[in-house]
This record gives structure tokens, C-alpha cells and sequence, in this order.
């Protein structure tokens, strides 16, 4: 078979490349207009990524318009098999449809999309700048990414809910724009069109217009010429897309074959988590997530090729059988190159290590790429991205104050005790320390896996107290035992955080230890340990880990032969707290005490623990969360993290796997305010994957967000809230 001469230039670099179908062949859409879209036509978008191996990943979407004919949406998706094959099978296949993209696709283009009337069977070809001749009303709409429409140009267009950009086009002079801001629209919204109606200024007039903005009932005479006067105008209707999380745990997984010669569907599993041996690399599955708008194929390596090839079209007709919406969206993938939203729906997904390219995990094109950066103490007050990544707000050495909770009060813990944790506890810690010459605050709530529902309670209730007796700028965050964070850990003077299992340190109360003990000591990248007290057997002992044995008569440090030389150095500082003088002991060299005191040998845990992939399988996510209408809901922000992501009116969530942030805005309403927390716990409990449920909770405020939080964000502006953002996009435009 020839190759198309377009498919020579594709995915040679990394980038974003687009096509529309002209005809029955591929023509490349200048790169000036990327993000505009004609409704009667389709579309090729592929994505280049490079892999931290150096290969090349692929993401391949074709688009659909409203109005784009039959012809033209079967020719994109058989050019898109064909690409597919020509880039080896290796790229992840996206079906999109105007109007219900999906968040990867939405991710290209951060500053909006436009929508615009006609096609290439009318004639509309994508013009170079600055020959826009003709009027046009482009209504906007979208609060995380633009969709701008093209509309008819009157009064009957608009509505009160919307904003609204008149480019005059070149059909005047002198070229204005004038944007239009409904009485009802809010501020996120006009923030997103006010850049919107700056960027056709700059790339599509070469900034020789001017751009206007204006408020319903403040409407500019040069509008009203060519609108006529304005009459009364109805409501704007909401096409927010947020996920109800209801909906968020109902996946289904079908095997597809077709070996009687007709494809064939037949059920695996009706409830996720599945597992991943259930994907057989001889066939082809479908992951149904239908219920929440995304249907997944993936494809075995070993399936054969009519399988392969047909794999959009068999997923177009399961939505078809299925009842589902046209505009449901469809992700292809090939074996070992699953996409984190499809690794979710499993419970405990492995890479498999391959070296052709496809063995690394994909990272996802809509949510953002971050580059891991390697901890190192001498560097972390001055990299906000090392500080997010390893959880280090600074190095451990700031004010600490510690309190007990003791009914309904807290009560000072003694300072030669810092660090040691009982689990029949509660405790409040406030830690003081300084960041890019700025003082910040952080209050930890501990709460140990055997306090009561009462000291719970009370812990939080005073955390919150505390929070507001300092003036409400310190970041809240919510530690249950056994998921303490690195920067906690960190704050011991080189000593382990210390968690004794059950008891409690208050006066008259303690608990009288075990008379064998044994504690786990494991390390986090930063190099800062904690040590956990576990039950005394053998079973607990792990290959990966250092471990401190402690009996009557003697003393053990057991060294796993993973087992770091953090680990190994944090073990002989919890002897000297235990006042032990021990024997080391290296895994496979153990004396028969050693097993005697454990109740005798028992298999343990010998797999080296995985490299830390986390960024790769559980990349940062970015979601606004509502919990109006007594549904909670929650809506993706796509593409690569910034700051501007981060809407003033909003409680916003950032899931960075190891813990989840609520980011309050100034100007969120108080009922999102005091649900925050809660908002966090639902989001966890509704995870596909099944998510540990103590993992931890960060609250943030807008304007004292600590270094583990803005370093998941590109560019970060220390000085970017001192100015209203609003303010800042309507700088340079005339009101």
C-alpha cells in the first residue's frame, strides 16, 4: 500500500501536528490557527510526546464536526487506522466530537477553541491572518476551557449568561472587537474571554485591532450600528461538563473477538476494580465507562489484525447497542501503552518492562507532564518542583509545637518526646518555618488508628480553631497513622517518626509495652525515615525494609537486602530511643532467636518494591468540585498545570496520588468552603482504583500555598494573586 505524503511528516518531533479533510485527502491546517475548528468539517490531531526513555508516544484524535458530512467522518477515521499503522500501532486512538471533547484533546489548547461556521465544501478554507473580511458573533462559553462558537450576528444570538465576542473583522475600519459580558456570566468566564477576544487581536490581525469590553446595559454605539438596539434577552443555559462521582465507580469490561467471522462481545467483568490478568494479549477488550461518557478499547498485541483495525469501528457500534450518546467518547489503546484513566479501573496495574518503546508507561496528554527532579536538601529552597514532587516544604528544620488532645482541650506534649507517636492519640502539630524569605504555617492533624471517634472529632474542631486564631493563613493537613508525609517525618532532628501501635503517652494512662516488639523503619526519597511498631512475626518482615527487633534478653537490627542506608540509620536511632544495644543482622543470616522471638519462620515479602513510578502511573490532576445541588460533582481541568487553572470563585482539588489538596479561592462561596474537607473524602471514596482512604488531605488556601503544592504548577507567580487576574487580562483593552 502507498503512503500518504502526510504521513511521512507525522510524529517526527514532538508537538502537536493537525489536518482537515479536504476532499478524501489530508491538507495541514496552518500551526497560527490551531484550535480553530470549521463545524461542517473533520479532522486529524496527533500529539507527540517524548518519553523519558527518549521513544516517541503518540496521541491521535480525529474531530467530527456538527455539520461534517458522512464521507468526510468515514475518511478521517480510516486515516487514522492508517496513521496508526504507520506510526507501528503505537498511538493511543481518540474519537472527538464538537462540543464533548475530550479533557486530553481540550488540553492542546489552553486559550479556547473557536468553532466556525461553514466547511470546505462551501469553500471556507483557514485563512492567513489579517484576512478575516467578514463580520462575525462568536459566543463563548466555559469556565476551565473556551468553547467559542460562531453565531448568527444578532441580538437573538445572546443571552445574559454568556459572554459574547463582534469581531468586525476587516469590514471596518478601524478593526474592532468588542466583547460583551452578560449580566450573569462570572468572572472565571469573562477572565477566559478576555483572552480569547486579546488572542484573535494578536494572531489573527497581527494586533491591529482593538478590543472592547463591555457590560450588559453598557453596550458601545459602534455594537448597537451594527446590532440595532438591544431587546430584552433570555437566560444563558449551562453546558458545564462535571462528572456526577456517582458515576465515576460503574465500568464494565467486554472481550471482543471475531472468530466466527462476526465480532462478537461477551462479558468479563460487571465490576471494577478488574484485574489485569483478565486482558488477554491474544484479544481485544472494551472497557465500558459509557455511564460517564468514555468507552476504552484496548488492544492485545497478539489479536489479530482485522481486531485491530476494527477496533473503532466495533467501539461505535457498542455505543450504538448500548444506548449510549453519538457523542460518547472512544479511546484506543495498544498493549503496554494504557493511558493513567484506563489504568485506573484496575486494582494494582504493573508496567511491563519492555525495551521497544512501549513499555513505558504513557503519560497522559491531559494532565501535565512534570519532569522528576531528584531530591537533594543543598538545592530544595530553591526548587518548587523538588519540593512538590518529594513533598518537602523545606528541610525538616523550622518551629515545632506539638499538642495531645485530652478531652475537649490540647495539651502540650513534652519536647524530648517530639516525634514519637501513639496510637491511641491524637495530636495537633504546628510547625513555623520560612520559604523565599516569606514565613509559612502548617498545621498537621494526626489522628492514630486507635483514637476515639470523640478525640477525632475534637482534633479537627481545635485544628480549625487554631487555623483561625492565626489568622487563617496557615495550610490544614489532615495525617492518619501510617500515611505521615515526608515533610512531617523530616521534622526529628534526623531521628524516625516514631508510631508505637495502640497506647497512649498521657499522664497516667500510658500503656505498658509488649515484651517483644518489633518496628519497621522505611525511608521516603527525601532520605527522612519513619519507624511503625507492627506485630511481632515473621511474616512482616520485608525484603525492601531495615527492622528493629527488641525482646527481653536482646536486641536485632535486621537489614533486608533492599534496605537503604537511610533505613539502616534511622533503625540505630530508634535503639538508642528504645535504649537497645542490638545485633545487626543481614536477611539469610539470621540466628535461630532471632526466628524464635518472631514465633518461627514464616514466608515474607522478598519482590523488590518498584521503582517509584508514581508520576508516570498517578500524574497530577487538577478538578473544581461542587457540592451545589446536593450532587457532588466534580470537572477536570486539561492540559499542563498553571496557575491561572486556579479559579478565585472556585474550591479546586489537586490530586497528586500520595495526598490531595482543596485549594480555597477568595471568592468561593462559604457553603463550598465549609463542605471543602468533605468534598476531598468524597472524591477519595469514589476513586475507580479503590484509593486508600487515609490518604491524606492538604487544605490551602489562595494566597499562602506552600512550595509541595504551587511546584506541581508550570511558572509559578509568588506575586500573582497581588492582582486581581481579571484586572490583569483587561490591562491592555479599552472599557
Amino acid at each position: 500500500m502507498v503512503e500518504h505524503a502526510e504521513f511521512l511528516k507525522a510524529g517526527k518531533e514532538p508537538g502537536l501536528q493537525i489536518w482537515r479533510v479536504e476532499k478524501f485527502d489530508l491538507v495541514p491546517v496552518p500551526k497560527n490557527l490551531y484550535g480553530d475548528f470549521f463545524t461542517g468539517d473533520s479532522y486529524l490531531v496527533l500529539n507527540t510526546i517524548k518519553q523519558r526513555s527518549g521513544s516517541l508516544q503518540y496521541d491521535l484524535h480525529f474531530w467530527l464536526g456538527d455539520e461534517s458530512s458522512q464521507d468526510e467522518r468515514g475518511a478521517a477515521a480510516i486515516f487514522t487506522v492508517q496513521m496508526d499503522e504507520h506510526l507501528q500501532g503505537k498511538a493511543v486512538q481518540h474519537r472527538e466530537v464538537q462540543g464533548h471533547e475530550s479533557p486530553t484533546f481540550l488540553g492542546y489548547f489552553k486559550s479556547g477553541i473557536k468553532y466556525k461556521a461553514g466547511g470546505v465544501a462551501s469553500g471556507f478554507r483557514h485563512v492567513v491572518p489579517n484576512e478575516v473580511t467578514v463580520q462575525r458573533l462568536l459566543q463563548v462559553k466555559g469556565r476551565r476551557t473556551v468553547r467559542a462558537t460562531e453565531v448568527p450576528v444578532s441580538w437573538d444570538s445572546f443571552n445574559t449568561g454568556d459572554c459574547f465576542i463582534l469581531d468586525l473583522g476587516t469590514f471596518s475600519f478601524p478593526q474592532n472587537i468588542f466583547q460583551w459580558c452578560g449580566s450573569k456570566s462570572n468572572r472565571q468566564e469573562r477572565l477566559k474571554a478576555t483572552v480569547l477576544a486579546k488572542g484573535i487581536r494578536d494572531n489573527e490581525r497581527n494586533g491591529r485591532a482593538k478590543v472592547y469590553v463591555s457590560e450588559e446595559g453598557s453596550e458601545r454605539e459602534e455594537m448597537l450600528q451594527v446590532l440595532g438596539p438591544k431587546p430584552s434577552l433570555p437566560a444563558g443555559v449551562s453546558d458545564e461538563t462535571k462528572t456526577d462521582t456517582a458515576n465515576r465507580k460503574l465500568a464494565k469490561l467486554y472481550k471482543v473477538s471475531n472468530g466466527a467471522g462476526n465480532m462478537a462481545v461477551s462479558l468479563v467483568a460487571d465490576e471494577n476494580p478488574f484485574s489485569q490478568a483478565a486482558l488477554s494479549t491474544d484479544d481485544c477488550f472494551i472497557l465500558d465507562h459509557g455511564t460517564d461518557g468514555k468507552i476504552f478499547v484496548w488492544k492485545g498485541k497478539g489479536a489479530n489484525s482485522e481486531e485491530k483495525k476494527a477496533a473503532l469501528k466495533t467501539a461505535s457500534e457498542f455505543i450504538d447497542k448500548m444506548g449510549y450518546p453519538k457523542h460518547t467518547q472512544i479511546q484506543v489503546l495498544p498493549e503496554s501503552g494504557e493511558t493513567p484513566l484506563f489504568k485506573q479501573f484496575f486494582k494494582n496495574w504493573r508496567d511491563k518492562d519492555q525495551t521497544d518503546g512501549l513499555g513505558q508507561p504513557h503519560i497522559s496528554g491531559h494532565v501535565a507532564k512534570i519532569e522528576q527532579v531528584p531530591f537533594d536538601a543543598a538545592t530544595l529552597h530553591s526548587s518548587k518542583a523538588m519540593a512538590a514532587q518529594h513533598g518537602m516544604e523545606d528541610d525538616g528544620s523550622g518551629k515545632k509545637q506539638i499538642w495531645r488532645i485530652e478531652g475537649s482541650e490540647k495539651v502540650p506534649v513534652d519536647p524530648a518526646t517530639y516525634g514519637q507517636f501513639y496510637g491511641g492519640d491524637s495530636y495537633i502539630i504546628l510547625y513555623d518555618y520560612q520559604h523565599d524569605g516569606k514565613r509559612g504555617q502548617i498545621i498537621y492533624t494526626w489522628q492514630g488508628a486507635d483514637s476515639t471517634q470523640d478525640e477525632i472529632a475534637t482534633s479537627a474542631f481545635l485544628t480549625v480553631q487554631l487555623d483561625e486564631e492565626l489568622g487563617g493563613s496557615p495550610v490544614q493537613k489532615r495525617v492518619v497513622q501510617g500515611k505521615e508525609p515526608p515533610h512531617l517525618m523530616s521534622m526529628f532532628g534526623g531521628k524516625p517518626l516514631i508510631v508505637y501501635k495502640g497506647g497512649t503517652s498521657r499522664e497516667g494512662g500510658q500503656t505498658a509495652p509488649a515484651a517483644t516488639r518489633l518496628f519497621q523503619v522505611r525511608s521516603s526519597t527525601s532520605g527522612a525515615t519513619r519507624a511503625v511498631e507492627l506485630d511481632p512475626t515473621a511474616s512482616q518482615l520485608n525484603s525492601n525494609d531495615a527492622f528493629v527487633l527488641k525482646t527481653p534478653s536482646a536486641a536485632y537490627l535486621w537489614v533486608g537486602q533492599g534496605a537503604s542506608n537511610a533505613e539502616k540509620s534511622g533503625a540505630q536511632e530508634l535503639l538508642k530511643i528504645l535504649g537497645a544495644r542490638p545485633v545487626q543482622v543481614a536477611e539469610g543470616k539470621e540466628p535461630d532467636n532471632f526466628w524464635a522471638a518472631l514465633g518461627g519462620k514464616a514466608p515474607y515479602r522478598t519482590s523488590p518494591r518498584l521503582k517509584d513510578k508514581k508520576m508516570d502511573t498517578h500524574p497530577p490532576r487538577l478538578f473544581a468540585c461542587s457540592n451545589k445541588s446536593g450532587r457532588f460533582t466534580i470537572e477536570e481541568v486539561p492540559g499542563d498545570l498553571t496557575q491561572d487553572d486556579l479559579a478565585t470563585d472556585d474550591v479546586m482539588l489537586l490530586d497528586t496520588w500520595d495526598q490531595v489538596f482543596v485549594w480555597i479561592g477568595k471568592d468561593a462561596q462559604e457553603e463550598e468552603k465549609t463542605e471543602a474537607l468533605k468534598s476531598a473524602k468524597r472524591y477519595i471514596d469514589t476513586d475507580p482504583s479503590t484509593r486508600d482512604k487515609r490518604t491524606p488531605v492538604t487544605i490551602v488556601k489562595q494566597g499562602f500555598e506552600p512550595p509541595t503544592f504551587s511546584g506541581w504548577f508550570l511558572g509559578w507567580d509568588d506575586d500573582y494573586w497581588a492582582v486581581d487576574p481579571l484586572q490583569r487580562a483587561m490591562a491592555d483593552v479599552d472599557v
